[in-house]
């Protein structure tokens, strides 16, 4: 396999002319919601690809047909490895063998909420020690403008070879969206960024090869910029809409109700829902980048850390709303049990990645409750970087219901019952409206 997999020495082909006739060998560094589908996608193209990832246990799980990742079917995985041009390991001297490298690897933040690129750095430290002349290095880790033309080549030419001349780099920003049944990999738009024109040229081709359409910009940081933009856009009006809630519930006026009358105007409105909270990867840590960045033009982006108070700040508020319908049942928070349903950060997902029911977990843990879940998709709690929990996901029967003093919907799984959850349980707190439809409602709090 890695025989078939090694690139032929001595052979001066033009890259772009090995993308074309799929002779390119494709590297894919992380393999998790952005690397493993597209993985998938080059494989389905007749690339030769390999997958790296220091994450032992989803090498094995490749290599024995099994998805880690819900919305990619183990049958996918299946037809990936048996089709005899891919191969998952935790072996990164095999990067000497390939073409093109795609880096998807974390950008968290700090505990200071300042960028993490250790992640990003030491993958591009690890290519460095492979680096040959005429390979493709692309990033698509979202992250600030300039880590690709300055960090990252900074990284890669202290191997003596030069960016743009010796090698080709450029950057890619990801557009997963997990669980969306309108748009898949093949289907969202690629924006792509070169360091140099003839970069730009390359990488344009290689995405050319797996994308129905490739959006080619100027350069990297324009490419990085348009990221931010598209998850500061989204984080700035749930900011919003979440900051009317907290108004409108002071008002008794539902925001719901609300923002079902107002997008049904046909033109300048788009709708925005309000939450417990942000998760998912991308918005609830992206516009920090660029705040952080920011501050090297002493440029103060209040608009962006204001959105970002508002929405650290909607735990908090489903707490409060949580003690308040307790104490009208005459109970306290504290040595009270409560069941939160949904781990994940969005419906109908496995993805845990800064859930807003880590941090309701954890607060309302800290007032004294006795906090269980229940998440179809997340039958045991993984190790993250900022919690383990160590919990695993308890059933859903009658009799499991009613011993709770209160349930959290904190996400609205299509597979939840929301009729039988309000008819059985004693205080339900609802933070998306998932009850919206339920006949028995005087026990359900909206938050």
């Amino acid at each position: 396999m890695r025989g078939s997999l090694s690139s032929k020495k001595g052979v001066d082909m033009d890259l772009i002319s090995k993308i074309k006739g799929r002779s390119a060998v494709i590297g894919v560094i992380g393999l998790g919601y952005v690397g493993l589908p597209l993985v998938i996608e080059f494989s389905k193209a007749k690339f030769k690809v390999i997958g790296f990832d220091i994450d032992e246990e989803k090498i094995k799980k490749i290599l024995t047909g099994d998805s880690y990742i819900k919305h990619i079917p183990s049958e996918c995985i299946v037809t990936l490895v048996k089709n005899g041009n891919f191969l998952a390991t935790t072996d990164f001297s095999l990067l000497g063998a390939v073409d093109c490298v795609i880096i998807c690897v974390p950008t968290p933040l700090t505990k200071h909420r300042e960028p993490d690129l250790s992640f990003v750095l030491n993958t591009a430290g690890t290519i460095s020690h492979f680096l040959k002349k005429g390979q493709l290095i692309v990033l698509e880790s979202t992250t600030y403008p300039g880590t690709t033309d300055e960090d990252v080549r900074s990284v890669l030419e202290r191997t003596g070879l030069k960016a743009g001349k010796d090698f080709h780099l450029a950057y890619s920003p990801e557009r997963e969206d997990p669980n969306n049944k309108q748009y898949s990999t093949r289907t969202i738009p690629k924006i792509v960024g070169g360091y140099t024109k003839k970069c730009l040229t390359i990488a344009d081709s290689l995405y050319s090869a797996i994308m129905d359409r490739t959006v080619p910009v100027s350069s990297t940081r324009v490419a990085e910029a348009a990221k931010l933009l598209e998850n500061i856009y989204r984080a700035v009006n749930i900011a919003l809409v979440n900051e009317l809630k907290l108004l409108f519930d002071r008002m008794e006026i539902d925001i719901y109700e609300t923002i079902d009358a107002a997008k049904t105007k046909p033109f300048g409105f788009q709708a925005f829902y309000p939450g417990p909270g942000l998760g998912g990867h991308c918005i609830p840590i992206d516009p920090f980048y660029l705040t952080w960045k920011a501050r090297e033009y002493d440029f103060s982006t209040k608009f962006i850390e204001l959105a970002g108070e508002i929405n650290t700040f909607m735990p908090h508020y489903v707490v409060e709303k949580v003690v308040t319908g307790l104490n009208r049942l005459g109970k306290s928070v504290r040595s009270s049990k409560i069941l939160l349903l949904g781990l994940a950060y969005k419906k109908d997902v496995d993805d845990t990645r800064e859930s807003p029911s880590l941090k309701l977990i954890e607060l309302l843990s800290a007032k004294g409750a006795s906090v269980d879940y229940n998440d179809p998709y997340i039958p045991k709690t993984r190790k993250m970087r900022l919690y383990d929990l160590k919990m695993t996901s308890v059933p859903i029967t009658e009799s499991s219901i009613k011993k709770y003093d209160c349930v959290v919907i904190a996400t609205d799984h299509s597979s939840y019952d929301y009729d039988f959850i309000t008819k059985k349980a004693h205080l339900v707190i609802d933070t998306r409206n998932a009850t919206k439809r339920c006949k028995a409602k005087k026990n359900v709090v909206k938050a």
